[in-house]
């Protein structure tokens, strides 16, 4: 037998997974996770007594929008196929107990009934919390300095049932109180609103990364922090006892808040349970991208769908994100 034909001198290896590699035709037709205009929800802040949207400087590209300009804007996202947006209201106004959050003429619900007259088919998330509302920033009632839960339930429960009349598909309670999830969905379905849907901010954690978003919603805290009813950081278990609690509660959507530094609890999640899970890119994960991009020391589209990309494939079926816009731009020109 001749040298060339000799098995044993020839490399006989036979896992070559660089042969899927070669081509961007035969990587993508292998690809385990696509990311889809689909996933994503896009945040919108609507600000009251404004008359032009006004730009976030911690958040290049996000703005602050008066009722005015929310129709072309809501206008322009459905066009682009995204199929949710999660609205997010300031007031003119706010009080010790956020009297403008559950109001029926409130700016948020005045946005919701906006939204759903222009683009019917896009479905309105809104948030359901306090601190956008109060004068002390906090997300409930305060006393003696101290967030009392149970009077902030039955606030959450109001402004939940609010935004549904107004014509909210789904309501995300974010505050972290306990029990805040039945509240709501008693709330709900006792003034018949039981079609109206509720994803829980269940594993929302006590993060440095929220800090562009509370420059956005005017949120800051006066006084403290959110640490005794944000989760610590350092908790996965916890975490995980959170999402179980809300489901049995009711919630039809979980959240992991924020999504990047938490991949794990995603991913356990995901093993652990077969409710929808929702990711929310926060506005810090957000910013740090823009500004190392405007530095050219990233490039912002590719990191983008790496960074989102990584949130699906931990178990995320829904994102969050303010990239929303731009990464339907990108996939509308080169879907996965």
């Amino acid at each position: 037998m001749s040298k060339d034909h000799d098995i044993s001198s020839r490399n006989t290896l036979t896992r070559r997974l660089r042969r899927l590699r070669g081509l961007d035709a035969t990587r993508r037709l292998v690809r385990e996770t696509r990311l889809s205009i689909s996933d994503l929800v896009y945040p919108l802040f609507v600000n009251e007594g404004i008359s032009e949207r006004q730009p976030i400087p911690s958040m290049p590209g996000i703005y602050r929008f008066p009722l005015s300009e929310l129709e072309q804007e809501v206008t322009e996202i459905s066009s682009l196929k995204i199929p949710a947006v999660l609205l997010f209201g300031l007031p003119e106004k706010k009080d010790s107990v956020g009297t403008e959050a559950y109001a029926a003429n409130g700016i948020v619900q005045r946005a919701i009934s906006l939204v759903k007259k222009t683009v019917p088919q896009l479905a309105v998330i809104s948030d359901v919390c306090l601190c956008q509302y109060t004068d002390h920033g906090h997300c409930g009632v305060v006393k003696d300095r101290l967030i009392d839960n149970d009077e902030t339930l039955k606030l959450l429960s109001r402004i939940a049932v609010s935004h549904a009349r107004a014509g909210a598909d789904i309501v995300g309670p974010s505050a972290m109180m306990d029990g805040q999830v039945k509240a709501i969905r008693d709330g709900l379905d006792v003034n018949g609103l039981n079609c109206t849907a509720i994803m829980g901010y269940s594993a929302k954690f006590a993060s440095s990364f929220y800090g562009p978003f509370r420059e956005a919603a005017k949120s800051t805290p006066l006084w403290g922090d959110r640490h005794t009813y944000q989760m610590d950081p350092a908790n996965k278990n916890e975490a995980l006892r959170e999402i179980a609690i809300d489901i049995e509660e009711g919630a039809d959507i979980v959240m992991v808040k924020p999504a990047l530094a938490y991949l794990d609890i995603l991913s356990q999640a995901r093993c652990r349970f077969d409710t929808p899970i929702a990711a929310f890119n926060v506005s810090g994960e957000y910013a740090m991208i823009k500004a190392a991009a405007e530095k050219g020391w990233l490039n912002e589209k590719a990191v983008v769908i790496e960074a989102l990309r990584s949130m699906r494939r931990a178990g995320a079926d829904i994102i969050i994100t303010y990239f929303a816009k731009t990464i339907a731009h990108q996939l509308r020109e080169a879907p996965e």
